[in-house]
């Protein structure tokens, strides 16, 4: 892919395709570090949990977000953000395949999670972003199928019956839904869950 096309703008703006790119980087890259912290003795949220509206999606946070991944592009490009996390993913999933069952750990905001929940919020970041990349780099969209699942599961939205891209660009705020579809949202619970960038 040319490298002028990692400067096209993406769905999340002021991130180009390189910055966004950058930010899931980061986001996969944080796992390790967390496994390197010492386990809290209980956790206290689940996945859903930790989007919730406090400090992290606070103006202060969403520019310091904003930042690092315009940092990240600046420092790699888009070619090498893509070999950057292959190898974060891989890191990831190796050291996640050694801890015991019920590990817990603490996330940058303080949380104490079970890691499974914490994976459960890479794996939102990391599926809704590549499909902005997606659209930012003109690709069709796509998410695993057991990514699909996972995610509509976090949402609630199961019993929708809807195509779990539909699902997810209206609960995310990507697209806006039909009359209709607010009210399936409404009457079947579907989460709302708090995103910054």
């Amino acid at each position: 892919m040319p490298e002028a096309d990692w400067a096209r703008p993406s769905p999340c703006p002021p991130w180009n395709a390189a910055e966004l790119l950058g930010h899931v980087v980061a986001g996969v890259a944080r796992v390790p570090g967390m496994l390197d912290a010492p386990a809290p003795g209980r956790a206290e949220i689940d996945a859903a949990g930790y989007f919730r509206a406090d400090e992290r999606f606070s103006g202060g946070t969403d520019a310091e977000r904003i930042d690092s991944g315009r940092r990240a592009a600046a420092e790699a490009g888009g070619p090498e953000l893509v070999r950057r996390l292959a190898a974060a993913r891989e890191d990831a999933v190796g050291r996640c395949r050694r801890e015991p069952a019920g590990r817990v750990v603490r996330t940058r905001h303080g949380d104490a999670m079970l890691l499974t929940d914490f994976l459960v919020t890479r794996v939102l970041e990391a599926g809704i972003h590549g499909l902005d990349l997606a659209g930012a780099l003109g690709r069709e969209p796509w998410l695993t199928a057991p990514a699909a699942q996972l995610l509509v599961g976090l949402y609630g939205g199961a019993e929708l019956g809807w195509a779990p891209l539909a699902l997810l660009r209206v609960a995310t705020g990507r697209a806006e839904p039909t009359p209709q579809q607010a009210a399936d949202l409404e009457r079947h619970g579907v989460r709302r869950l708090t995103l910054g960038r």
